[in-house]
């Protein structure tokens, strides 16, 4: 789940949402532990051996039996003679793109070890409980299995190994499959994904009919570092995996298990040459014809010395090599899973070089942030938006630039296939930052400035992932759905081949880590006008500009280019209208009249007073007793219940200049304001709200289509100014930080 601040004290639903807590609470110790005290062989309750852990959108079509390995075969084997990627085998469930990943698996060792752990054994200790570790979502999350396995006929009907007796590929799919909710939940996919959760790392995907020039460095360096890599060929419509006249088959998924400069030497041609080695998962003679095929007439060119030195054979095992040139010329797609510290320990640094890794979960929350893309300018602003700054450049580059490669990737939605839901449609945005130290960026800001890097489209897969050249500098990504409303949890990962940092560094602000989210400190400026008074009415727009811009500002954080530490601007306050004169002259009369010799009003009698006003004025029922009696509390410091005339004058003013805000954030005057704008209009008056009280702000606030009505606005804007103007009076040296007794807090929550 995305961690988005809960709040202390109060029952929480994250864990009951999240589709792997009772997963996460299996522990294979204790389990072994207890199956072997109890001598007895562990079923898993949560991958059931039945129907529905196989197919979950219509019934089987044949009956599987849920087998050991000891009922399907004599002296079953973890591991047989070493894993390779020859072990794996294709089964009947469309998941090649599975079986591609795993075959490139085999390739690392040490990657293989952590996700498979050798150790395990059909003998010693056996208690039928298997474990395996995939990266899930930026953690690496143990999966635990019962070894009973679907098979028809005595056979295994899935991904298995070459060797019948063993098991820890057929395995591995069964682990995998309960981590996505099912066996069919695999069906159709990109090798990227499951590269990345063998690997914890990041993939690149690239459209060889459009392949960049340094293409052939790109993958050199990926063999060099150990990434895992991928290639395909697009589907013909009419056909399912069609093999074409030189041997491909299309819409298949390959691995490339490595990338050399083979040196040629002869007579007449010395020099180097680019090959490429190429898996077919199927494991069989399916593979390319043509030159540098296996046993063709171009291998004469290369001596058995350097055949020897790149692992070069010959067999119909699936495995074939082709040139760099036909690499490129017949494959279409192409994936690099480049790894990161998740993916090597410092011990493999003597002969990988990693990648730095930042990382932020985050979500888009409906009414809050899912703002939609750059062609929706009014909510795009409201979408998450993440620092990066970038201060070394690469070493190998005589431009000055610094590599970035940035991630989004979607969270559970292939395990929610279940429920209905499908890939979301994302990409993300990147923009210049002249103030490193900026706060949220608000809608002026993408309104008059180009972004400098950008998704490569926006698309339906589980992530999308783009690799940048930009010069030293600080940046702001703005991860988002396609279309705005669509709400969904992410992670965002940045890499760098040079440590650099990502976060907010602002001293003033909670701690934030490495990559996260750009975000303000909450707080309240009333001081920042000309005239004695502590807030101003509003300014008339400038000529041909449009109000919602040039009226009133208060200067909040998030206006470019202003910095959150930079001196508040200061604005002059203008004069009532002659409408609002007449509005302040009647409420003044019937204050008096209401309120009698002492001169003083509750909370009763002030909604007598405002509703005369305020009714006339929106199209709402008027202030409900409770809002009034917040009214009340917010100028009622000896807690008597009442207002003089001097703090009723007060709450005009405040009342007056909210009003004017709301009009101008009404744009269609219907009364109610958009919960996207709420920040703007809170903003315009003086708060400055952190992203983490802005989404209870509009949970609290806004109703179900995501609008708030008048009332409501003003209620909301009450209780920010009580808050906080108790928490100033606790925090003189505005620290953030206030000490409060149980009294004085209840006093703060409750009387507001």
């Amino acid at each position: 789940m995305s961690r988005q601040g809960n709040i202390s004290g109060r029952s929480s639903r994250v864990d009951k949402k999240d589709p792997l807590f009772s997963m996460k609470l299996q522990q294979y110790a204790d389990i072994k532990a207890q199956c072997l005290k109890t001598k007895s062989l562990f079923e898993d309750p949560e991958f059931v051996c039945c129907d529905s852990s196989i197919m979950y959108s219509k019934k089987v079509d044949k009956k599987y039996e849920w087998k050991r390995p000891s009922e399907i075969c004599d002296n079953p084997q973890w591991i047989s003679q070493g894993a390779s990627r020859f072990d794996v085998r294709q089964g009947e469930l469309g998941d090649c793109w599975l079986l591609a990943a795993v075959a490139s698996l085999t390739c690392n060792p040490k990657l293989f070890e952590n996700v498979v752990d050798s150790r395990q054994t059909f003998t010693e200790n056996y208690c039928g409980l298997f474990k395996f570790k995939f990266w899930h979502q930026g953690e690496w999350q143990e999966v635990v299995v019962d070894d009973r396995l679907p098979t028809y006929r005595n056979q295994l009907v899935f991904m298995h190994s070459t060797e019948k007796n063993e098991f820890w590929s057929a395995l591995l799919e069964k682990a995998y499959a309960k981590l996505m909710g099912s066996y069919e939940s695999l069906k159709g996919g990109s090798t990227s994904e499951a590269m990345e959760d063998f690997t914890g790392g990041v993939t690149e995907m690239f459209d060889l009919q459009k392949a960049p020039p340094n293409l052939l460095n790109i993958m050199l360096k990926a063999n060099e570092r150990g990434s895992l890599m991928g290639c395909s060929i697009d589907a013909d419509p009419g056909r399912v995996e069609a093999e074409l006249a030189n041997g491909l088959i299309m819409g298949h998924a390959y691995s490339v298990t490595s990338v050399v400069l083979a040196d040629i030497k002869t007579a007449r041609v010395k020099g180097q040459i680019p090959l490429v080695r190429v898996r077919n998962p199927w494991g069989n003679g399916s593979e390319w014809k043509g030159a540098w095929s296996d046993g063709s007439r171009e291998w004469s060119l290369l001596t058995e010395d350097e055949k020897q030195e790149h692992g070069i054979t010959f067999s119909d095992d699936g495995e074939f090599w082709m040139s760099f040139q036909d690499f490129t010329a017949n494959f279409q797609k192409l994936e690099i899973c480049n790894l990161g510290p998740d993916s090597l320990d410092e011990e493999d640094l003597s002969n990988k070089k990693k990648w730095e890794c930042f990382k932020e979960h985050g979500a888009w929350i409906k009414r809050v942030n899912a703002g939609g893309c750059r062609n929706y300018l009014d909510t795009f602003w409201t979408n998450p938006q993440f620092r990066m700054t970038l201060t070394d450049v690469d070493d190998d580059d005589n431009d000055d630039m610094c590599t970035a490669i940035v991630a989004v990737l979607q969270k559970d939605r292939r395990k929610k296939r279940k429920e209905g839901l499908d890939l979301l449609t994302i990409g993300f945005v990147i923009y210049k930052l002249e103030d490193p130290n900026c706060g949220p960026l608000d809608m002026k800001f993408f309104k008059y400035n180009p972004s400098v890097a950008k998704s490569p489209t926006f698309i339906n897969m589980r992530e999308i992932c783009g690799r940048f050249k930009l010069p030293p500098g600080s940046y702001a990504i703005v991860p988002s759905t396609f279309e705005p409303h669509y709400e969904g949890e992410f992670l965002i990962r940045i890499f760098t081949e040079k440590a650099n940092v990502s976060g907010d560094e602002d001293s003033n602000m909670p701690r934030h880590g490495e990559g996260k989210e750009i975000d303000e400190q909450t707080s309240l400026d009333d001081d920042v006008y000309v005239t004695p008074e502590r807030f101003p009415q509003r300014a008339a727009a400038a000529p041909g500009k449009d109000a919602a811009f040039t009226a009133q500002k208060v200067a909040p954080a998030s206006n470019h280019p202003q910095a959150k530490n930079a001196p508040k601007q200061k604005y002059e306050r203008t004069e009532p209208t002659d409408q609002e004169r007449a509005q302040a002259d009647a409420l003044k009369q019937s204050f008096k009249r209401i309120a009698g010799e002492d001169m003083e009003i509750d909370a009763y009698e002030l909604q007598e007073v405002l509703n005369t006003v305020f009714t006339k004025e929106f199209p709402f029922p008027g202030f409900g007793v409770d809002t009034c009696r917040s009214m009340v509390a917010m100028h009622d410091g000896d807690l008597s219940g009442k207002l003089g005339y001097d703090e009723f004058k007060d709450l005009w003013e405040d009342l007056r200049r909210w009003k004017g805000v709301f009009k101008e954030f009404d744009k269609d005057k219907s009364g109610n304001l958009s919960s996207y704008e709420l920040r703007n209009a809170l903003n315009h008056v003086g708060f400055h709200i952190s992203n983490r009280t802005f989404k209870s702000l509009v949970m609290r606030y806004s109703n179900k289509n995501g609008q708030i009505d008048f009332g409501d606005f003003i209620m909301c804007t009450i209780r920010l100014k009580t808050m906080l103007t108790s928490f100033r009076g606790h925090d003189p040296q505005n620290t953030g930080f206030a000490p409060y007794d149980i009294d004085s807090f209840i006093q703060t929550t409750m009387y507001s």
